[in-house]
């Protein structure tokens, strides 16, 4: 196998890989089960899992999390290898990839999970010990090898220009749709998009109307109501591929799909055939209007207020963080309709109708106003700080016609989104590690390119191998979904692991960069500040891990 003038040696490739891996599981998935007993022990008051007692292990719950992500990410890893080996597709790169991601994954599992820079969640913080049985032993030894990682390098290199390294065990249609999304972002989307991020502008509205007739923005709204009711699977693949191209673009549908999703899940029936077919056409774009100031992710205390004036609303307080809020139609705005309330039991949501600003009057709706919160990178849809004051809502748009359901109806879109999220933070990453091995092919160092290097194509095999586990992991997420089954713990592990693995890969392929990296025209140092943010929305990481922990006890 050629690699840049050198010959790789025989691929270390183990023999029987596939019987090794699954050998491995069952170790893996015995480990989080002491784990999560020893900790259901510590926080159990009185028969049931205390908050409190969780809180004060939060650290211990928080390697669970981890733990249990892990043990998800492995087995998804080792069914998409035998898919592959089923179908005749399990070649040297596949082979490779699951060899290192299950020596690695093991390594960290025994020795240490890092769940950001300087927090490393090891067995002993839940109270359990592992020495690793014969197939982990193996894999841990022989599988992540400087050897493996060089030779998956080659395989790459061999396969340099396609956006998925290795086979991503889909089916021909999801890979014909692959297709054409990579195609748009290759073409439309890539070779603006650092335009777009240095000079802080919005996504023209050229790209916003391709994609409609693409139809990207009612993709999984059912027919019925003027979308393509396709799965969600299909907008994993979608979101991946565009966000490959730039985030800003990847995630212009997914205030269409938060609100459709709340709108099919609680809107009535005038409210489904108002609203759906106008967001699947993109006819109207929505904004989702749920964090304030003071608040974040504690959506239970939110303070902005709606009180009745004869059969409207009119609603007061401020909103943060609202995304594409100026050139908008409507928003899903949840506020506190019950002033006696002080948690969750009193918030309610409505489909508020505003005007689409400009560059010049961004909020010309009366009750409202607004500014821009100048951010590190994803801004191409832009970022606002919102006022209201008495800003009118028609009766109409509450939300199911009910009060007192906003935060349950919000709820039910936190699977979609977060496999959405997940899906993004994997197309970033390939964006990250494409661009970084270009750069390691073409920049000549000492007499030969940096990807000649070790640990250059080290960072550039580690890369490849944990986005093909979050890539499974957040492909799974999506078939439960697909398949009616409950997937908020799926979707919450494959977003928590696809944010880590997103900024990993950013920063590892700035370091390739080198010194270039730290410029802005290099479109390196774009992406690291589009990746950091994956971490924090849709659940920051600790909530996230927090919410997993707590599903575990359940």
């Amino acid at each position: 196998m050629a690699h840049d003038g050198q010959t790789i040696l025989a691929s270390p490739m183990i023999e029987g890989l596939i019987g090794l891996t699954a050998a491995a599981l069952p170790e893996v998935e015995a480990l989080f089960g002491y784990a999560r007993e020893a900790l259901r022990a510590q926080v159990t008051v009185g028969g049931k899992v205390s908050a409190a007692a969780l809180e004060e292990h939060q650290f211990a719950a928080h390697t669970l999390a981890w733990l249990a992500t892990y043990t998800e990410s492995l087995r998804q890893l080792q069914a998409w290898g035998q898919r592959l080996q089923g179908d005749g597709k399990f070649g040297a790169m596949e082979t490779l990839i699951l060899q290192i991601g299950f020596g690695e994954y093991l390594a960290q599992i025994y020795g240490g999970i890092s769940m950001s820079q300087g927090e490393v969640a090891r067995l002993g913080d839940v109270w359990v010990a592992g020495t690793p049985g014969a197939a982990a032993a193996r894999l841990m030894a022989e599988g992540n090898t400087s050897l493996a990682r060089m030779a998956l390098v080659g395989c790459m290199q061999d396969n340099h220009g396609r956006a998925t390294f290795g086979a991503t065990g889909l089916d021909d249609e999801l890979e014909m749709i692959r297709d054409q999304f990579r195609r748009f972002a290759d073409e439309q989307v890539a070779p603006h998009a650092h335009g777009w991020h240095m000079r802080d502008e919005l996504i023209p509205m050229e790209i916003i109307e391709a994609l409609a007739e693409m139809g990207v923005f009612g993709l999984t709204i059912p027919e019925e109501f003027g979308g393509l009711g396709m799965s969600k699977a299909s907008m994993v693949v979608v979101s991946e591929e565009l966000s490959r191209g730039y985030i800003g673009v990847g995630s212009l549908a997914t205030r269409s799909e938060i609100a459709a999703e709340l709108i099919l899940c609680g809107g009535t029936d005038a409210q489904k055939a108002q609203w759906l077919p106008k967001l699947a056409s993109a006819e109207i774009l929505p904004t989702a209007v749920f964090t304030e100031p003071n608040t974040g992710s504690d959506l239970g205390s939110l303070r902005t207020r709606a009180v009745k004036v004869g059969d409207d609303w009119q609603v007061t307080g401020n909103k943060t963080w609202i995304t594409h809020a100026a050139r908008t139609h409507v928003m899903t705005l949840m506020a506190r309709t019950d002033p006696a309330s002080t948690d969750y039991r009193g918030l309610s949501m409505f489909l508020a109708e505003k005007t689409p600003g400009t560059d010049a009057i961004p909020f010309p709706t009366s009750g409202m106003t607004g500014g821009e919160i100048e951010v590190l990178g994803y801004r191409g849809m832009k970022e606002y700080e919102l006022a209201f004051d008495g800003f009118a809502v028609k009766g109409e748009n509450l939300l199911g016609g009910v009060e007192g359901q906003g935060f349950k109806q919000l709820m039910q879109t936190f699977e979609s989104a977060r496999i959405q999220t997940a899906a993004r933070a994997v197309g970033v990453a390939q964006n990250a590690l494409e661009v970084g091995m270009a750069y390691a092919t073409d920049r000549k160092q000492f007499g030969k390119a940096l990807i000649a290097f070790p640990r250059v194509a080290g960072k550039l095999a580690m890369m490849a191998v944990e986005i093909m586990i979050a890539r499974q992991l957040t492909y799974f997420s999506a078939w439960q979904k697909d398949h009616d089954k409950r997937c908020d713990l799926e979707a919450g592990m494959a977003k928590l692991l696809g944010a880590r693995v997103a900024w990993s890969c950013a920063d590892n392929a700035l370091q390739i960069h080198g010194g270039n990296g730290f410029a802005l025209e290099y479109q390196i140092s774009r992406i690291l500040c589009d990746a950091r943010i994956l971490n924090i929305f849709e659940g920051a990481a600790e909530i996230q891990a927090q919410v997993i922990a707590r599903r575990l006890l359940d």
